[in-house]
């Protein structure tokens, strides 16, 4: 078996609000494999946000480690933890998080700006990344202009387009009709079959039933943590209009 890309050990995040401190993580522990495709459950307040935050880099543990890709990632820098998250890690938002005067195409390039990369390499991997998502002959709208599943694809095509290894999806269907939610769905489980390891945030457990894997996360601990055979998604054809 490939090395695990996430391992999380004891890991505790506390935070402190006026004279209050709130333990958000209470010693979690957790191993994610590469290529598996693992959903995170929990209420509002489990805890289920703070995790994928310190998964995503986008914090630190206040006790504990996070071994990504066999690097201790829980104690590094602000700087550090930006070439982490460009270098390794996709993310994908409920809210799309596009910018909206600004085409498909453009949108999906932007982490390569960040990278710094040429116009030139930005474009045919931005252009791919929308070929991936089937969404090819779309790069010129602006959001406005595409379908809300549309969005997220675009969004998925920019979390795709720095070729990581693993892609973190925080309730990326929260914003969108049953019949595009599936279409989503499908979408990351055919990218969980190309090797990307995918963990995805969700309150919904007919979104979660689509993952080999169910972590439910309450009180700030993992309370139960099963695999699953997932459903597959089938897209429904369209009503006739």
């Amino acid at each position: 078996m490939a090395a695990a890309p996430i391992v999380v050990e004891e890991v505790t995040k506390l935070y402190t609000m006026g004279d209050v401190e709130v333990r958000a993580l209470r010693g979690v522990s957790v191993t994610i494999e590469q290529g598996s495709f693992t959903a995170i459950m929990g209420a509002s307040g489990s805890g289920k946000s703070t995790l994928m935050n310190i998964l995503g880099c986008l914090d630190r543990p206040t006790s504990g480690r996070y071994w990504l890709d066999g690097r201790d990632v829980s104690r590094l820098s602000a700087n550090e933890l930006a070439e982490v998250r460009n270098e390794a890690l996709g993310f994908v938002f409920q809210n799309f998080s596009l910018l909206s005067r600004t085409s498909a195409l453009e949108n999906v390039e932007l982490p390569l700006v960040y990278a710094g990369a040429s116009s030139r390499v930005r474009r045919r991997a931005a252009q791919a990344a929308l070929e991936r998502v089937g969404l090819g002959d779309r790069g010129d709208h602006k959001p406005n202009q595409l379908s809300g599943g549309q969005q997220q694809r675009v969004a998925i095509a920019r979390a795709l387009v720095n070729n990581p290894r693993i892609l973190l999806a925080d309730e990326p269907t929260g914003a969108l009709d049953s019949r595009t939610s599936i279409e989503i769905m499908a979408l990351i489980q055919e990218l969980g079959r190309s090797n990307i390891t995918v963990a995805l945030v969700t309150h919904e457990p007919d979104i979660a039933m689509y993952a080999s894997r169910l972590i439910v996360v309450k009180d700030g601990q993992i309370l139960s943590d099963i695999r699953q055979e997932p459903k597959q998604a089938i897209v429904p054809p369209a009503a006739p209009t």
